[in-house]
């Protein structure tokens, strides 16, 4: 097992799916978690769930598209475990699913909103410390669909493109800083999304059988692992849930 003993990890989108998953797996190993989202309840559960079982978590509620609660969360997390080692951003929509022609652009833009200023908010608020520490780990969920259009997710592939690119300018500026950065293309996971994905009916990703995706905590022990020293040896790279060399680092084969 990896050990994440003595480190402090704040990930979004964590009341469910991957991010719920990561927060158990990161607690599991020793690290002291930070979970955030929208759904105040839930993340409660899981963080009363980690405490039950002897870990160490707090929940704060927080919208990663409004920057004053992502900053609010950071400040939380620092007032309570006095740093912050590890940031996952994994926080994301996948609605609205449907053509791009007949497009709510309200809807369209609100998805944006979270998907990529989110993302750009998350990094905003962590990269200052990280900066002034000379350490830290950022990993950002990524996608297939960064790299291929897939029909019915104009505002998703749009979003994953420029999520990557914009921890890619991270990379670049702060190549001085001994932050280590990765992104965790995750492959199809069995979370909610999948359940919206099949009920649209449209593209491929709809068809799947449900036991052809990965349950959370195969990505979720893939980004422990990432946070050791052993992963070194990737920084920097988008890597793939489905790379065989990945899941035997991890533990997972």
């Amino acid at each position: 097992m990896h050990d994440l003993t003595g480190k402090t990890a704040l990930i979004t989108g964590a009341s469910r799916g991957i991010g719920a998953a990561t927060a158990v797996a990161m607690a599991n190993a020793g690290a002291s978690v930070v979970l955030a989202a929208r759904s105040s309840d839930e993340i409660e559960a899981v963080a009363d769930s980690i405490r039950t079982n002897g870990g160490n978590a707090i929940a704060v509620t927080c919208d990663v598209s409004n920057f004053e609660t992502v900053e609010n969360t950071v400040a939380k997390c620092l007032e309570s475990y006095g740093k912050l080692d590890i940031f996952v951003g994994n926080a994301g929509v996948i609605d609205p699913i449907g053509p791009l022609v007949s497009s709510n652009p309200v809807s369209w833009t609100n998805a944006l909103q979270i998907n990529v200023v989110g993302a750009y908010n998350g990094l905003r608020s962590v990269l200052p410390i990280m900066q002034a520490q000379q350490s830290g780990t950022i990993i950002n969920i990524s996608s297939g669909a960064a790299h291929s259009p897939m029909e019915g997710w104009s505002h998703y592939c749009a979003a994953k493109a420029a999520t990557a690119m914009l921890l890619n300018n991270a990379r670049l500026e702060h190549a001085d800083d001994s932050i280590r950065f990765f992104g965790l293309r995750p492959g199809t996971v069995a979370t909610y999304m999948q359940a919206a994905i099949k009920a649209s009916g449209i593209n491929p990703v709809s068809q799947m059988d449900p036991s052809e995706h990965f349950k959370p905590e195969w990505p979720a022990a893939a980004i422990v692992w990432m946070c050791t020293k052993d992963a070194d040896a990737f920084l920097g790279q988008e890597l793939y849930m489905g790379d065989d060399e990945l899941q035997r680092r991890a533990g997972l084969v």
